[in-house]
């Protein structure tokens, strides 16, 4: 397996100049990834597949998910290319690499793990500014504007939220200078747990069933349907920080009310 990935990387470097694969190859990757893993919780929605799944029943109309799809376009290509071209010397200034030899599993892994862990504190405390008064009307009130969130709505957002909380994502990187292969594997995971996150869908296959500390869809799903002075949890990916000041109080007591709820029913059946 390991030969293979070194061939591959050996005949990116040979054909494609740094730059071209760590700005013009990035963002093909991440459209790639974001696109083709956001679009078929779209066509779930629209053809009521794997409905029972489905954390609310309200469903988004054809025009608001097109209006979402252009503007992610738009934004793509009008922000977050030129932020991937001009960090570009900022990058290479830290460290990052795209020659041979590629770093071991064990580097990529804990420099991935320590980006995850940085991304939710930094993540957090951008959010909840974000949820003042003031920023939440004139800036974060457009990515609530889908209080029925569907995959790709993870990306939609103010140009100005874009760069504000887009830092959290690449200041693990900026910071430990990786090679290039490790900022796509975790640009890779990063942009699959923000979809998975607002897919709208529980299934029985999430992560968050599986992994205590993972937030997963239903928890970021109970921030959208709020109004924004009382939503919590704020976290991107873990709930820890939530639990530690105390911001997931309201979920809490909503998933213990259903708990309840169905140990009752259970009992009258």
């Amino acid at each position: 397996m390991a030969s293979v990935v070194e061939s591959a990387w050996t005949y990116l470097i040979t054909h494609f100049s740094d730059f071209q694969l760590a700005c013009l190859g990035s963002f093909f990757l991440h459209e790639s990834v974001f696109f083709l893993s956001g679009l078929p919780y779209i066509y779930l929605e629209r053809a009521g597949w794997l409905s029972k799944y489905k954390i609310q029943t309200k469903n988004n109309t054809l025009a608001a998910q097109e209006k979402c799809i252009s503007r992610l376009l738009l934004y793509h290509f009008c922000v977050n290319l030129p932020v991937m071209i001009f960090s570009y010397p900022v990058f290479r200034y830290m460290g990052m690499r795209s020659s041979l030899p590629l770093p071991s599993w064990k580097v990529i892994s804990t420099q991935i793990l320590f980006y995850f862990i940085l991304e939710d504190f930094v993540f957090y405390w951008g959010h909840r500014i974000l949820h003042t008064k003031w920023l939440y009307k004139h800036v974060h009130s457009v990515h609530h504007e889908y209080a029925t969130p569907f995959g790709l709505t993870s990306e939609y957002a103010h140009p100005a939220e874009i760069l504000f909380l887009g830092f959290a994502t690449i200041i693990g990187p900026a910071i430990t200078g990786p090679h290039l292969i490790t900022l796509w594997l975790w640009m890779v995971l990063r942009v699959l747990e923000t979809v998975e996150a607002h897919c709208g869908y529980d299934f029985p296959w999430s992560l968050s069933n599986f992994l205590p500390l993972y937030g997963g869809a239903d928890f970021h799903d109970y921030h959208h349907r709020l109004l924004y002075t009382k939503s919590g949890n704020y976290s991107s990916t873990f709930v820890y920080m939530d639990w530690i000041f105390g911001t997931d109080k309201g979920y809490r007591k909503l998933k213990a009310l259903k708990s309840y709820g169905n140990e009752a029913v259970g009992k009258e059946i």
